[in-house]
């Protein structure tokens, strides 16, 4: 027996150190959950207080709409383009290459839209808030505002966060409509599918509260991507290094962030129907 505990006594040493490791991992990663939902509701409870920042909100709705114009538009274009020949190889094979219109679209608005625009303002939207800030957080300039008597809860992470809420659900209304228009073109040119045909089979399909639950997650990813990027950079440290680590949690943190809420409104949207 002594001699079984001395060869074992290594491998339970080792499984020792990684079951401490794991279990220090996992109460850090609980402990900075809770700090970041608290830091949700401590950014909700000021959204309607003053000084409402009209300037700052109005710059913040141009980086995020304006910029974002170019790849929501592109991506949208190819996202639809793909879609439509997957989906129309498959109803090619059932001689109803006609549903396309109506697959395509009930999937761009409930889901691909919302997620897409989401994972695109996480990385290139996001990763620019987390920047920014955690500059800022390094070179001790937020130390800076604090001691004018600015809050920086209000003046950095409000008027990004009403941006990121006004500007997503636009940005998701853009890419569902270019999303279309790429799978109506595969439809029509490469599966010969009748353009009225086509838009009836999709009118018939994709109603109205398929959009509008698009558009509510979308204000919930709006919402998510901004305040994550937002905490990451208050809570940067470590000089230039510091930045980049930051950078890289806010925009890994923000899409699973938004894929297990994309789960849970979904659950909520069925259930509910």
């Amino acid at each position: 027996m002594n001699r079984l505990n001395t060869e074992f006594k290594p491998v339970i040493v080792i499984w020792r150190d990684w079951a401490s490791q794991f279990l220090k991992l996992f109460s850090g990663k609980i402990e900075d959950f809770g700090k970041l939902l608290i830091f949700c509701f401590e950014v909700l409870r000021k959204v309607g207080k003053r000084p409402f920042r009209r300037t700052d909100i109005f710059r913040q709705l141009e980086f995020i709409g304006n910029h974002s114009f170019g790849v929501i538009l592109l991506t949208g274009f190819f996202v639809g383009l793909v879609f439509g020949l997957q989906v129309g190889g498959i109803f090619k094979i059932f001689k109803t290459e006609a549903m396309m219109g109506g697959a395509t679209g009930k999937a761009l608005a409930r889901e691909l839209a919302p997620l897409m625009v989401g994972f695109l303002l996480s990385g290139r939207a996001g990763s620019s808030i987390t920047a920014e800030i955690s500059s800022m957080k390094v070179n001790e300039q937020i130390d800076a505002i604090e001691s004018m008597g600015v809050d920086p809860v209000q003046y950095l992470v409000v008027p990004r966060a009403i941006a990121g809420v006004l500007m997503t659900p636009l940005l998701c209304g853009l890419f569902n409509l270019i999303g279309m228009i790429g799978a109506s073109l595969v439809g029509i040119y490469m599966y010969d599918v009748d353009l009225g045909l086509y838009q009836e089979k999709l009118i018939w399909l994709v109603q109205s509260k398929d959009l509008i639950a698009g558009l509510e997650k979308s204000i919930v990813f709006g919402f998510i991507f901004t305040v994550v990027s937002c905490y990451k950079g208050l809570n940067a440290s470590g000089g230039a290094k510091g930045v980049g680590v930051a950078t890289t949690d806010s925009v890994v943190l923000s899409l699973l962030m938004i894929l297990g809420c994309d789960v849970l409104i979904t659950f909520f949207q069925v259930v509910s129907k």
